[in-house]
């Protein structure tokens, strides 16, 4: 190894060591104030005055006889619809949002609550969160609001001028969660990550003025998202992993050695030979985290502030590697120890977030974040000890809950979590009231929802253990715990609902592929022509180049989606819809006959086989498409069930829609060397790909003599999905994989046709793509019942690869 590289290693060793021993020094002082308290129980009797001026708010005559009264009409806050609702007709929205934003600014921001200009930023977020809570609470959708969906993600991008950047963060969190291990919990870890990004959107907003141009507006949150996800990025991919059983722990230690080097040198090394297990993962890994580093890398201002990340993402990282090496059997760690890492890392967490910001801190930050990290690390190690105990992990909780017994200097962690809370509310945050408000709000909720959780026996066995020490403040607090209302919060609201969401959203996507993949297969076995005795030699050769055609790898999206709807949703007899699903094929089957032919798009391959007519000729395609065509009538005339007048209605509005694939194909011709506007393409690629996924839905429909309301929503899904296709198919012909593919790429310009990417740009496309996406979204949400496989749809058609 080159001894210049060595000595520069070994001096940024040494630096980053010293940075971490101060840092340790710093948090061993605030250990040992806070030690003291406990010790000497000087918290307690504040804490207990304070919770007498706090309770005046929650407390009330109904809330202690709320135990024997007839139950209120209260829904529960897991639906959310309803309780948002609910806290409106009530009038308790606003100090639900109050607290709840107060909370936000306070964790996330680092700022003083009692500060005019803080007041004045809650109250704005809170009146602009009120109209968008109230809108989507009447939507269909019960699990997030609409603002948090995909779709109005996209639309605030477009208000914001950041289009480009949410794109690419929506398609890195595809990537992520398709390549989460099963050993990870993929819903939270899916969840911190959004979280970060939105914490980093967060602070980049309200680093901005009224002064800052729209442009100058849309670059800084456009690096904020980017920011965002690559700082966030380190939660699953490393710490999660590192938790984790995925490696072992030679693996591990290979692993933490990567990252510590990466932290010293400022150059992630290169991966190497794994000999582990998952090497895909690990290189999947090593690739975004090598991008993420070097992205948040680049944009630290030169000398003091890159340093700055360095040293404070190394204390972080060094902080979360002690406390991870540590063991449960292991019974000497000091209070000290079990202590000052958590100190550490729960404060450095914060203070890495906002320095890739570069973000210039106020008088008192550094003091407000140090000290208040461990109070938020505390109350999720008492939420989780019980999950943290059975998986072997050492928190302060856990290791109280096996040692008290047999070490009597062990620190009772929920005396320190009170303890802590003194410390903030009276040296740190001066003796707010809106501070101590919001603090002890969370406080009781934060016990509400174990008492919810662990049930009343084993909460009272937990608290008799942990409350021990401190008999007077512990009646206070469990008397708030039966009888305080309204200590609820927003960002838990959204975090359950989230949770769910993601959740539901994971088993609907395994869902909608069983489906694709079952309901192929049994297409596919459905769609040969059968050959009848008798037949004539000719027509025998006629029937095996349609059989070719009908097989290789189709993906049979449309009789797919026309199953899904007939039986899934409209509860149809699937053998009595089967000839629908064949003819909608047989139809798709021949305009791909003819669009590959030498006269229109030449095309050699198909479904990742040679086109019809290469294998055979022109006129042998020509007549197959038309054999197909008739074959698709046919199937449709053959329904049985139903009445004569709607069969007849959908084969002449089936005749309709192959007019029209017709006159889409014409008008792609006609079209070749000419430069498109946006509404000429769009035209083309509604005749040419809506049209037939407006089939797959409506003929169902029709068929289940649904209303024409309901048509009409189907037909603007499929207007705005079949764009979508189309322009995915643009995207992947630009730059696509031609063995994914199945067929050559860049066949739109050796042919000279107009595309959206040749028309917008790839970049453009991308955003039209997107834009159709949440205009097919938000047609869906007017169905009176949902079908979640649409959705799952939209989702495959613009994230596939073929």
């Amino acid at each position: 190894m080159n001894r210049s590289f060595m000595n520069r290693t070994e001096h940024e060793y040494s630096r980053a060591e010293q940075s971490y021993a101060e840092a340790e020094q710093k948090a061993v002082h605030y250990f040992n104030q806070l030690h003291q308290h406990v010790t000497q129980r000087t918290y307690e009797s504040g804490l207990i005055e304070d919770f007498r001026q706090w309770k005046g708010r929650h407390v009330s005559f109904t809330s202690r006889l709320s135990r024997w009264l007839p139950v209120k009409q209260r829904p529960s806050a897991k639906d959310y619809q309803r309780y948002i609702h609910w806290l409106h007709t009530t009038n308790k929205l606003d100090p639900y949002l109050h607290r709840s934003v107060a909370y936000i600014y306070m964790r996330d921001l680092g700022r003083a609550l009692d500060a005019p200009q803080t007041q004045q930023r809650v109250q704005e977020v809170v009146d602009s969160l009120r109209g968008k809570l109230l809108s989507s609470a009447t939507t269909t959708d019960a699990q997030l609001p609409e603002f948090m969906s995909m779709d109005g993600v996209y639309r605030w991008a477009q208000r914001e001028g950041v289009e480009d950047a949410v794109i690419w963060v929506l398609d890195k969190l595809q990537q992520v969660a398709t390549n989460i291990p099963a050993e990870l919990n993929a819903e939270q870890a899916q969840r911190k990550l959004i979280k970060i990004i939105v914490g980093v959107v967060l602070h980049a907003t309200e680093e901005m003025d009224d002064s800052v141009s729209q442009q100058e507006r849309s670059h800084r949150l456009d690096e904020a998202i980017r920011l965002g996800y690559s700082y966030g990025l380190t939660y699953p991919f490393i710490d999660d992993i590192l938790d984790s059983t995925l490696l072992s722990a030679q693996e591990k230690e290979q692993y933490s050695r990567l990252i510590r080097t990466a932290l010293l040198t400022g150059s992630v090394p290169k991966l190497g030979d794994w000999s582990g297990s998952q090497p895909e993962l690990i290189r999947y890994i090593h690739s975004e985290l090598r991008e993420a580093f070097e992205y948040i890398k680049a944009r630290q201002r030169p000398g003091g502030g890159q340093q700055q990340f360095f040293e404070q993402a190394y204390v972080f990282f060094q902080a979360q590697d002690v406390d991870r090496t540590r063991t449960l059997d292991d019974d000497t760690y000091t209070n000290e120890e079990l202590y000052v890492p958590v100190i550490l890392k729960s404060a450095c967490s914060r203070l890495v977030a906002r320095s890739i910001l570069n973000v210039e801190e106020d008088e008192g930050f550094d003091l407000r974040t140090f000290c208040y990290g461990i109070y938020n690390q505390l109350a999720d190690d008492f939420a989780d000890m019980f999950d943290d105990l059975a998986n072997g992990a050492v928190t302060p909780y856990t290791y109280y809950l096996k040692y008290h017994g047999q070490r009597s200097d062990l620190l009772n962690p929920f005396q320190m979590y009170w303890a802590v809370i003194h410390y903030l509310l009276h040296e740190v945050y001066h003796s707010d009231e809106q501070t101590r408000e919001v603090i002890l709000d969370r406080a009781i909720n934060g016990l509400k929802r174990a008492y919810e959780r662990l049930g009343a026996s084993r909460y009272g066995e937990t608290m008799e253990l942990l409350t021990a020490g401190m008999p007077s403040l512990n009646r206070v607090v469990q008397q708030m715990v039966r009888h305080a209302e309204d200590v609820d919060f927003l960002d838990k609201l959204l975090r359950d609902s989230m949770l769910v969401h993601l959740r539901q959203d994971r088993e609907q996507q395994t869902e909608f592929r069983e489906t694709v993949d079952t309901v192929r297969e049994q297409i596919n076995g459905t769609l040969p022509v059968e050959k009848r005795e008798g037949m004539l030699p000719t027509n025998e050769l006629l029937i095996d180049a349609v059989n070719y055609s009908l097989e290789g790898s189709g993906k049979r999206l449309r009789p797919i989606l026309a199953w899904v709807m007939a039986v899934r949703h409209y509860g149809l007899q699937q053998e009595a819809v089967m000839p629908m699903l064949r003819s909608l094929e047989y139809m798709h089957t021949a305009s791909l006959i003819f669009d590959d032919l030498p006269s229109q798009d030449n095309a050699p391959a198909r479904r990742g086989r040679t086109t019809l007519h290469e294998l055979h000729d022109s006129a042998t395609a020509e007549l197959s498409g038309l054999f197909l065509i008739q074959k698709s009538i046919r199937e449709q005339a053959s329904l049985s069930g139903f009445a004569p007048p709607i069969v007849l209605k959908l084969i002449d509005y089936s005749a309709q829609k192959a007019e029209e694939l017709c006159t889409g194909q014409a008008m792609d011709l006609r079209a070749r060397g000419q430069r498109l506007t946006l509404e000429q393409l769009n035209d083309i690629c509604f005749y040419k790909t809506g049209a037939a996924f407006e089939a797959s839905l409506v003929m169902p429909a029709m068929l289940a003599e649904a209303k024409e309301s309901e048509l009409a929503v189907l037909r603007a899904f499929a207007y705005h999905a079949g764009i979508a296709f189309q322009i995915k198919d643009d995207l992947l012909d630009f730059k696509g994989d031609v063995v994914q593919l199945g067929k050559p790429v860049g066949q739109d310009e050796s042919n000279n046709s107009s595309t959206f990417v040749s028309v917008l740009g790839e970049a453009g496309a991308r955003r039209e793509m997107w834009n159709h996406y949440c205009c097919a979204l938000e047609a869906l949400r007017k169905l009176p019942v949902g079908i979640p496989f649409l959705k799952h749809l939209l989702d495959y058609i613009v994230h596939r690869e073929r």
